[in-house]
């Protein structure tokens, strides 16, 4: 990943070495900041962008801002907007990434929510990587619990939260694994570090509940609704630890992650040690979507057009 050379910052779209803010704001001392992760799919054909189901994002990014009481000062229209300013201004010919922010920038020096200044932004990377489903990765479960909505909400993709990631990621990684799969507090299958978890037994896709302390995954509602109009039958329940074990397929889903399946969990093969069927027919599915070759998904789609 690259960074693009321009931001959205205080309400217009500025070079991204001005897009700046103090040591002693408020996020960064206490985490008290929510993001969002976009992607978007650079079409040659057509030179354009196509963002993924921006609307659910900058939905979600509200939603998640309303939980740390931060009062985004500018509309969802608004904000949806600047999705598509900052993709013409950036004008990369390329798949890109965005993050936006809302955070308290205030420099209050004591850990609360309510009168502390709030701002908005959104930076973006170039980004070729798309996942190719002709190989899997490894997952680890780790002994971090996945923290619960009491704590720190998982719904919301609260910046401070994400230590709880990070830890465990980090264990996998040092651990030789490319991933960490997160129980919860009732010791239940919840998600990886940054995505959702869907598991294959016997043709039926189940994945852990939204009441399971798993963030309400964007790209897990889409994978959950190509699924049935595929035909496949989705079960929302808990997940047993044992369960990923004896499984046919597993694989994350996210907007990092995008579909990316899991061939191994505490070094024993998932299924035959394959990427599965419906593994590669859901990803199929995704890559027709995400270049607007799929009529019925066409409001999953903005697509911006280039200079």
């Amino acid at each position: 990943m690259s960074l693009l050379p321009k931001a959205y910052f205080s309400g217009k779209i500025v070079p991204l070495e001005d897009a700046k803010v103090s040591i002693a704001t408020h996020s960064m001392q206490y985490g008290t900041g929510i993001f969002g992760g976009t992607r978007g799919y650079y079409n040659p054909e057509k030179n354009c962008v196509n963002i993924f189901r921006l609307d659910e994002h900058v939905k979600r990014v509200f939603n998640s801002a309303r939980i740390i009481k931060v009062a985004i000062p500018y509309s969802k229209e608004e904000v949806f907007q600047a999705f598509i300013d900052l993709t013409k201004a950036n004008g990369a010919k390329s798949n890109v990434y965005f993050r936006s922010m809302a955070y308290k920038s205030g420099t209050d020096l004591t850990p609360k929510l309510t009168g502390v200044d709030d701002a908005f932004s959104i930076f973006m990377l170039a980004n070729e990587d798309l996942y190719a489903t002709d190989k899997g990765i490894s997952a680890m479960v780790s002994a971090w619990r996945r923290i619960s909505d009491n704590v720190i909400p998982a719904r919301g993709k609260v910046a401070g939260g994400y230590i709880n990631s990070s830890l465990a990621k980090d264990d996998a990684l040092l651990a030789g694994f490319d991933e960490a799969i997160m129980l919860n507090k009732d010791e239940k299958v919840a998600e990886g570090t940054a995505a959702n978890i869907m598991m294959v037994r016997d043709g039926v896709l189940v994945t852990p509940e939204t009441n399971s302390d798993v963030l309400e995954g964007i790209m897990r509602r889409s994978v959950i609704q190509m699924a049935r109009d595929m035909g496949i039958e989705v079960q929302e329940r808990t997940i047993d630890r044992s369960e990923l074990y004896i499984a046919d397929e597993v694989f994350f889903c996210g907007t990092g992650a995008q579909v990316k399946s899991v061939v191994d969990i505490d070094k024993r093969p998932v299924g035959d040690g394959e990427v599965g069927e419906i593994t590669k027919k859901i990803y199929a599915q995704f890559r027709k979507i995400i270049m607007n070759d799929a009529p019925e998904y066409a409001d999953w789609i903005t697509s911006v057009e280039l200079d």
